[in-house]
């Protein structure tokens, strides 16, 4: 049965149309994402769903009761609420229920046992029953453990000590508290790592609620989405599939359209010169017939998802040392608390380098100190950063910010004066500059503080270009970029032949660019060799090692079956037999066996996986080691059959 039915869907804004024939079906399990440019009303239209803005033609049919949820970029407004008492709130119909069946649980104390308010009773617990029972209060809080918020005590925390990024996180956190049967999300990948970004794909993937999400994170969209609606023109164009059918399908329709286009136009340009050039003589009747046919012709056009798009590249740098900077003993406390802890990290020319860890690991503050941000001698305020830092020759350092604060600096008041300000160019050439990066004509005289944060990255991507650095330290490139200028950022990085060390939690960037990863695992930095997918790898044989591992400690000691005849079917040990062949062959296995255990618990260290060389050897080691024990089983068995 279909949660949501949209037909014909319209919205104007400021008395202009922003949506037009808006139309789809989602039934539960259902999760459709919104393609559109920035400003096409994407939000607008998941606050249409959510009853928060007015539908203004067009007929939206809800299933009934259905419940909804919407996460957006907006902060809680009540800041004095703690964590849990704010994403309860996502929940009040549950909440209400278990009011409801105490009140009646009392008034059945007192006395009250009439029809009516057992029947009241047991539909309540009914209702209760179908979210999950009385275990609802802990399934809805332990989605906050895989949103990052993995320590108990926050719980009880008011939201005014969150920062920004919490806050949101929390709000996402609510939103999937009251297990909707409508869930609208609006950027639910934004302030999440990694590690929280594969929980929510997994949990999304496993709710039995129709989804409607927008977001820029492609291997999100690729995991979760089931279907497209893509908003272009304002119209809406829907396609059953997941997100890189739709991809391919669409590529194929814009190319199939730029081919009409351009025969369509050589006809136009055909028919017009014949009627210039007969329009008087002979031939002027059928001139006059060509005339006709030109004012009759629908006009094909490539629409406005072919406008302005971000097109740009690094200028070729200038070559630097072969070791671009070296760090030694390298530690990042945070008042009592030791993030990183004598770690190493270098930099060598040409290498691009990923940066990954989970949020609060220390990666900002770690590429800050190695951009020159953050002083490298153990004091001053904020995180304290220690170690010994060796810079290469020749290196030119262009450094990326999360927040864009780089742009901050001096006295610039638009966007033309803090490009002209930091790069040094003049204004007609900071404006040619600035028109690559989408801020043209008047754009350019946008005051920096009314800028959006996708303005603002557009900014400082153009000051970093002209910047000529040849060693770059980006961190969190993407934020804020939409889909066409993350691909327009990842073709420039890859084509960038100097040195690049990247923070970045959008994955299909990271496995675009990077040819070697470094984790922060453990309060220090593994380096695998190759992308993200070889660190992928690394990382589940590693996880599958230490369950095995896990396993062996837990589990009785394995035996071979048993040939006494006796029918149970039990495995057991080798008993003690007459044979001394069989009594050496058991002590044999018992020695193998617990090699077998002390080699899975030294493999459990993920230092014993940090480099493809030590998971090549630890994986041999590991079989082996397994090899020898069965030889000895069945060696064993052979002489006791």
């Amino acid at each position: 049965m279909a949660v949501v039915i949209a037909s014909d869907l319209g919205k104007d804004i400021a008395g202009e149309p922003l949506l037009r024939g808006i139309s789809f079906k989602l039934e539960r399990r259902d999760r459709m994402t919104l393609s559109g440019r920035n400003g096409a009303g994407k939000t607008t239209l998941l606050r249409m769903l959510s009853g928060e803005a007015s539908v203004d033609s067009g007929e939206l049919v809800l299933a009934k009761d259905v419940k909804i949820a919407l996460h957006d970029q907006r902060p809680p407004r009540d800041l004095g609420l703690s964590l849990r008492e704010y994403v309860l709130t996502g929940a009040r119909e549950l909440v209400a229920i278990e009011e409801e069946l105490a009140g009646l649980e009392h008034a059945m104390a007192a006395g009250a046992h009439d029809e009516a308010t057992l029947g009241r009773y047991a539909q309540a617990q009914a209702r209760l029953e179908h979210a999950g029972g009385y275990g609802w209060r802990e399934r809805a809080l332990s989605s906050l453990h895989g949103l990052g918020f993995r320590d108990d005590s926050v719980l009880d925390r008011r939201l005014e000590t969150f920062s920004g990024g919490e806050l949101t996180r929390a709000s996402l956190g609510r939103a999937l508290a009251g297990a909707p049967d409508l869930l609208l999300l609006d950027e639910p990948t934004n302030h999440l790592d990694i590690e929280s970004l594969e929980w929510l794909e997994t949990h999304l993937a496993s709710l039995d609620a129709a989804i409607v999400l927008v977001a820029h994170d492609r291997w999100f969209l690729e995991a979760v989405g089931t279907s497209v609606l893509e908003l272009e023109a304002g119209r809406g164009k829907f396609f059953a599939g997941p997100w890189h059918a739709w991809r391919r399908e669409k590529a194929a329709q814009d190319l199939a359209l730029g081919r009409a286009v351009e025969r369509q136009q050589a006809e136009i340009e055909r028919l017009e010169r014949f009627v210039t050039r007969f329009r008087a003589g002979t031939r002027a009747r059928q001139a006059q017939s060509r005339a006709k046919k030109l004012a009759r012709m629908e006009r094909l056009s490539r629409g406005a998802s072919d406008g302005a798009s971000l097109e740009f590249s690094f200028k070729p740098p200038e070559r630097s040392g072969r070791v671009v900077f070296e760090l030694e003993g390298g530690a990042v406390s945070v008042g009592d608390r030791r993030l990183l802890d004598d770690v190493e990290l270098w930099l060598e020319r040409g290498e691009h380098v990923s940066l990954v860890g989970p949020n609060g690991a220390g990666k900002t503050t770690l590429i800050e100190t190695l951009a020159g941000q953050r002083e490298l001698d153990g004091t001053g305020p904020g995180p304290i950063v220690a170690g010994k830092l060796r810079t290469g020759h020749n290196v030119r350092l262009g450094f990326l910010s999360q927040h864009a604060e780089e742009l901050s600096a001096g006295t610039a008041r638009t966007v033309l004066e803090a490009t002209t300000h930091l790069t040094g160019l003049t204004p007609n050439r900071a404006r040619g500059l600035l028109g690559r990066f989408l801020f043209s004509g008047e754009e350019a005289e946008k005051p920096l503080e009314v800028l959006s944060g996708g303005e603002r990255r557009r900014l400082s991507l153009a000051i970093l270009v002209q910047s000529g650095a040849n060693v770059l330290i980006l961190d969190e490139p993407t934020n804020h970029l939409d889909l066409e200028s993350r691909e327009a950022l990842e073709q420039a990085l890859n084509e960038f032949t100097g040195s690049l060390l990247l923070v970045s939690h959008d994955r299909a960037l990271l496995d675009a660019v990077g040819t070697r990863t470094v984790a922060i695992e453990d309060r220090t930095l593994h380096s695998y060799l190759g992308g993200w997918p070889e660190y992928v790898r690394a990382r589940e044989d590693r996880a599958r090692a230490a369950a095995t591992a896990k396993a062996a400690r837990s589990a009785p000691a394995r035996a071979p079956a048993s040939r006494s005849g006796s029918g149970s079917g039990k495995a057991s040990r080798p008993k003690a037999a007459g044979s001394r062949e069989q009594e050496r062959l058991e002590r044999e296995i018992e020695a193998a066996e617990a090699s077998l255990r002390t080699l899975e618990e030294e493999l459990s260290d993920p230092a014993a996986w940090s480099t493809p060389q030590r998971t090549a050897a630890a994986t041999a080691r590991h079989d082996e080691a397994k090899r020898a024990v069965d030889e000895l089983y069945a060696r064993w068995e052979r002489l006791a059959g």
